[in-house]
């Protein structure tokens, strides 16, 4: 899981920032980014890709991240702003947040599966949540950030649909909630064509 962090310290890089989102598929909420600088040098143990980690697992990981890490942040772009500029776009618009948002600048990124657009050298990694430390652990302080949304936010705000459940995924709880109760002010509109036809969703 150093493989790529090793390579770029010996080039003399010292603030590598692993890059990562996470809500890129769902219907409802937010797509939350995180970046986290690791010290050059650390391993923690169990790290990986926060999808393969339970969601026990991750919180403990959460903590240790944090407490570890030289710098983090997390960003949102939220539901809104997707239905303008369409998905991809607003995962890589919030990558850039917190990338820009750590209090400690970045040196290099290593970035899972995308460019994200600032001024620093870059590599993208197909699959690099599961290939770098510095990746996984965003992954992880991205996907722990979501899921508290999900939880201690947006159920409190929408208790119909089950979003602490699903955590906002096409789930079939999430469909017959969406169908019983139409989208909520936080459902990515251009998500739904298939749950709802074009002059239904301008009824809501």
């Amino acid at each position: 899981m150093l493989q790529y962090e090793l390579s770029l310290w010996q080039e003399g890089y010292a603030a590598i920032a692993g890059v990562d989102e996470v809500g890129r598929g769902c219907l409802f909420g937010d797509v939350v980014a995180a970046a986290v600088i690791l010290p050059p040098g650390l391993v923690i143990e169990d790290v990986n890709d926060s999808k393969k980690l339970s969601e026990k697992k991750r919180d403990q990981l959460y903590d240790v991240i944090i407490q570890e890490c030289v710098a983090w942040s997390a960003a949102r772009v939220g539901a809104e702003t997707i239905d303008r500029i369409n998905i991809k776009q607003a995962a890589r618009l919030a990558m850039k947040i917190a990338v820009e948002s750590l209090h400690t600048p970045s040196d290099y990124l290593l970035v899972d599966a995308e460019k994200v657009d600032v001024a620093l050298p870059q590599l993208s990694i197909i699959k690099g949540d599961a290939t770098s430390q510095s990746i996984a652990a965003a992954s992880i302080v991205a996907k722990v950030t979501r899921d508290r949304l999900c939880a201690e936010e947006w159920e409190k705000q929408y208790p119909e649909y089950g979003i602490a459940i699903h955590k906002g995924y096409a789930t079939k709880l999430h469909r017959e909630r969406l169908l019983a109760n139409g989208p909520s002010p936080l459902h990515r509109r251009s998500f739904l064509g298939k749950l709802f036809p074009e002059e239904q969703l301008q009824l809501f």
